[in-house]
């Protein structure tokens, strides 16, 4: 919005253009609202007007909200990266909440990395010796 002062015949007017499209203005003269036609070639902008089109609604049962149950394995990643020193599970292994997986160096510190879920180890990524990122998967938990 635009706003401008006009003086005429020593009367001053404050105009705000609202919008203004093709030859036709909406303008806004000391509170009043008015239509008006320019006569004069107006330039057309570049810049393309966006139209958004109309979603349905959803319906009931897309409305609905659905409860996966998971049963790919949950990755358990490295918190900082460092060095794998000694690992202390197996693929096939079964491991509660807690359980320490594996103990890694990081920072010069010894961490343990323990399982945040129970159930058994499907995968093993990673052997002693190895050197991984942060949030490298080094095991999962299924």
């Amino acid at each position: 919005m635009k706003n401008y002062k006009f003086t005429i015949r020593g009367n001053i007017y404050d105009v705000d253009i609202l919008s203004f499209e093709d030859n036709i203005a909406e303008i806004e003269v000391n509170g009043t609202n008015y239509t008006v036609e320019v006569h004069k070639e107006v330039k057309t902008t570049k810049t393309p007007k966006l139209v958004r089109a109309s979603v349905p609604e959803p319906t009931r049962s897309e409305s609905k909200i659905k409860k996966n149950i998971s049963t790919s394995a949950t990755p358990v990643k490295a918190p900082l990266p460092g060095s794998i020193l000694q690992i202390f599970v197996k693929e096939g292994d079964e491991v509660k909440i807690g359980d320490k997986l594996l103990i890694m160096e990081a920072m010069k510190m010894e961490n343990n990395v323990l399982a945040e879920k129970s159930g058994k180890v499907t995968s093993l990524k990673v052997k002693t010796g190895d050197t991984v990122l942060q949030n490298d998967v080094l095991l999962e938990i299924q």
